[in-house]
């Protein structure tokens, strides 16, 4: 089957995949951390990181300017080791949740 054989490349196994999840209180800059990590797989502009509120989907999250939701974006990470510079960079996906800061997180 034709179709399995391309589908097994567009996951990523276990080892090559993180979870990174911003919480903290509100108004400590979890959003702009969050922009920030998505320009540097080039999603948005570096100028406008921290301002466009990216994972902020709700029209309410932006006409309030917080984080309502836990939203969660796929992103990529391109690691070499610095104590070898002869090793390829090793692949990962990073799952990242933005998380309000304002609510308990249980039924999350």
């Amino acid at each position: 089957n034709n179709m399995s054989n391309n589908s097994s490349s567009i996951f990523t196994s276990p080892s090559s995949t993180r979870l990174v999840t911003i919480i903290a209180q509100v108004d400590h800059g979890k959003t702009t951390l969050a922009d920030n990590l998505i320009a540097s797989n080039g999603i948005i502009s570096e100028r406008l990181a921290g301002t466009v509120r990216y994972l902020d989907s709700l029209e309410e999250e932006q006409r309030r300017g917080i984080t309502m939701r836990t939203s969660a974006i796929a992103l990529q990470h391109h690691y070499a080791d610095p104590k070898n510079k002869q090793q390829n960079k090793d692949k990962f996906v990073v799952h990242l949740l933005d998380s309000p800061g304002h609510m308990d997180f249980s039924s999350e």
